[in-house]
């Protein structure tokens, strides 16, 4: 459609109109943010943002992207890293933006929300009772079989009053083993054109729907999906905004991960015997025991050589899922839609045992300096039932992949609370595949030394700062009189001192372990020690632990990776985050130390490019966990005094807000009994 005519108010006059409507007050690093988006937008030039908790950084950007969809009569993409802002930004944010900005944009601008297809029921499959193959275990089990068809009659009289078809509005939810029966992928779907149902299809309303609206909400997993498959998921754009930055190269890898399993071969063999020669079936079926008894052999971890009977067994089922593959011969159109069902899901499994298995063999084809994937094989975490072992493969880097298919197609806004890692845009700029902004600053992070050769795009890194002031509200303590931490969980002197700080808090901790084992030992070993109530993750679920920990400012929370993140509790139950040690990933982590090994054999510093840049991303959420209003105030605790001692502790602290810093327990233990009386 041809542009608006209509002058549009500016930028500046359509924020203070929605500020007004939401009740809120214009924030200086608000407005500079919402200018600035404005300017990528009119320039084309990428723009990365740094907006602090409190900083209305969702206005800052809806504001001029709601704007420009409605002058320009085209359509934005906001992608989110969680449901919890998906959420507030459909249920709060855009319902109010609507009534606010309809007056002045001439019209009432529109917005949807579009998941992935997986995430929506599928009539078709519902209808034909065509049901994905049961777990190996759950073949003799006449519980899980029982529990699963509860499951599904539920469902089925959840079709007649669903709207959407939305798996996220069914509640209480099902598993996942019953979801996957009644919903099929982007490759097991028949299509809108041969699907009997393709007319009421809840995927294909959802979409239509996201093609009309103005805005359009969705997840970084679809996104990297988009950017991924060779067709397009996401309607026509030409704007993509993505919030929650800071988690945008994890989820690409996460979407860009393959798996390999034994339960996976064999399903797909029971899907191919149902369509094609059973000979060949059981071809595939017999290269999956085979692969089965290697697997169990080999010893969890990454594989940095492809052992010879693997490479032999992962060859036997690359060929025998291409024999099934092409035994189906040419797509029939048949009028028969079980046919065309069964088929389709036969194809779809094949294509990806296949795809997987050639992935997994070529990974191994180049040395270590240019390998694109890293392979490892699971193990039982130790937590939860234990698992059947699989093979992965996921990306060494996506840098290429988002420089490519996200920045090269689309004027793109990345935004966050914490993007800037030792002082600078630089570390998060390069995963995403965007040179070095300032090549002074780029010694800081020396770990990608050769990437400052990358030409991509045009960018900018802006920091509108906090309305916070940290060094007036909150403190950085480091306890440097503390020994390292060790292996053999917390040290007695890292318990004693955690229950020193939480009495003279008076409760309100928030404790951010980097093991579920640590959390669980501190639980343990301070129930005894103190009557202050203490939660667990674990215990029980994570957003019940939450509502309670901020009901009762006496109780503390100690838990691991998803309350470093997930957690915001403003006000006087939360006024002290204690952190046991620097947050390095494992040794042991595969993609990690994958990753850390490839930037050395190109020459750079793998310590600090992998490890150090997740440990301080990592921190400045956690301790993010803090301040979340402009009336908190409080103390973040690092109980690992290699932040003060060891020479990539500037590095971390650099990438902190500018609390007041001490090493004194004495001081801190003061300020949390004065706040603890004033509260």
């Amino acid at each position: 459609m041809p542009p608006s005519t209509t002058e549009l108010p500016s930028v500046s006059e359509l924020l203070t109109a929605a500020v007004s409507a939401v009740g809120g007050t214009e924030r200086p690093g608000q407005v500079a943010m919402a200018e600035a988006v404005a300017k990528a937008i009119r320039t084309g030039d990428h723009l990365a943002v740094q907006a602090g908790t409190g900083t209305g950084k969702s206005l800052a950007y809806l504001v001029p992207a709601l704007r420009h969809a409605v002058e320009r009569e085209a359509t934005v993409v906001v992608s989110t890293a969680t449901i919890a802002l998906q959420r507030q930004l459909v249920d709060r944010d855009l319902p109010r933006l609507e009534k606010a900005l309809e007056k002045p944009l001439g019209r009432k601008p529109t917005f949807a929300i579009l998941k992935g297809r997986r995430n929506y029921l599928c009539l078709n499959k519902l209808d034909s009772g065509m049901q994905d193959e049961p777990d190996d275990a759950a073949l003799f089990d006449p519980f899980a079989i029982s529990a699963l068809g509860r499951e599904i009659t539920r469902l089925r009289e959840w079709v007649s009053d669903t709207e959407t078809g939305d798996r996220d509005e069914l509640v209480p939810g099902v598993t996942e083993h019953a979801w996957r029966q009644v919903s099929v992928s982007s490759r097991e779907c028949l299509g809108v054109n041969r699907c009997p149902i393709g007319t009421d299809c809840f995927a294909e309303k959802a979409r239509a729907e996201a093609g009309r609206a103005d805005l359009i909400i969705t997840n970084h997993a679809l996104l990297a999906i988009d950017a991924l498959q060779g067709f397009q998921v996401l309607p026509e754009h030409d704007l993509v905004i993505v919030d929650e930055a800071h988690d945008l190269v994890d989820r690409v890898t996460s979407a860009a991960t393959a798996e390999l399993t034994s339960a996976a071969v064999a399903a797909a063999a029971r899907r191919a015997g149902r369509v094609c020669d059973q000979e060949l079936a059981d071809r595939l079926l017999e290269a999956g025991d085979g692969f089965t008894l290697i697997l169990e052999d080999l010893p969890a971890g990454r594989l940095d050589a492809l052992p010879t009977p693997l490479a032999g067994a992962l060859a036997v089922i690359r060929d025998a899922a291409y024999a099934c593959l092409s035994g189906l011969g040419p797509d029939q159109r048949t009028g028969d839609v079980d046919v065309a069902t069964a088929r389709k899901l036969a194809q779809s499994q094949l294509d990806e045992v296949h795809d997987t298995a050639v992935r997994l063999l070529r990974a191994f084809e180049t040395d270590e300096a240019h390998k694109r994937d890293v392979v490892w094989r699971t193990g039982d975490t130790g937590s939860g039932p234990p698992r059947p072992p699989a093979l992965r493969a996921a990306p060494l880097a996506v840098a290429a992949l988002l420089r490519e298919r996200l920045f090269g197609q689309h004027t793109t806004i990345l935004t966050s609370a914490t993007l800037t890692l030792g002082g600078t845009f630089d570390s998060m700029a390069r995963s995403w595949g965007l040179p070095a902004e300032q090549e002074g600053a780029s010694a800081k992070t020396e770990g990608a030394a050769t990437d400052k050769s990358i030409e991509g795009p045009k960018w900018t890194g802006l920091d509108v700062g906090s309305p916070f002031d940290h060094a007036r509200s909150g403190i950085l303590y480091v306890a440097r009189h503390l020994p390292p931490p060790g292996r053999d969980g917390l040290p007695p002197s890292y318990l004693d001192e955690l229950v020193e700080l939480m009495e003279a808090a008076g409760g309100r901790t928030l404790g951010l372990f980097s093991s579920m084992r640590a959390a669980k030992q501190a639980t343990e070993a301070l129930r005894k020690r103190t009557d202050l109530p203490i939660l667990c993750q674990g215990e029980d679920s994570t957003a019940l632990l939450v509502r309670k920990f901020a009901e009762d400012p006496a109780t503390c929370l100690f838990g691991t990776l998803s309350l470093w993140q997930g957690v915001d509790v403003p006000g006087p139950s939360l006024q002290l985050v204690v952190v046991d040690r620097i947050p390095f990933p494992r040794p042991d982590d595969p993609l990690a130390s994958a990753r850390q090994r490839a930037v050395e054999a190109r020459g750079g510093n793998g310590f600090l490019s992998v490890a150090a840049t997740h440990a301080a991303l990592l921190l400045a959420q956690g301790t993010g966990r803090l301040l979340r209003s402009t009336q908190d105030r409080g103390v973040v605790a690092i109980l690992d005094p290699r932040l003060a001692t060891a020479r990539y502790g500037g590095f971390l602290r650099a990438s902190l807000p500018g609390y007041w810093a001490t090493s004194d327990a004495e001081v801190v233990r003061a300020a949390l009994r004065r706040l603890d009386a004033a509260s």
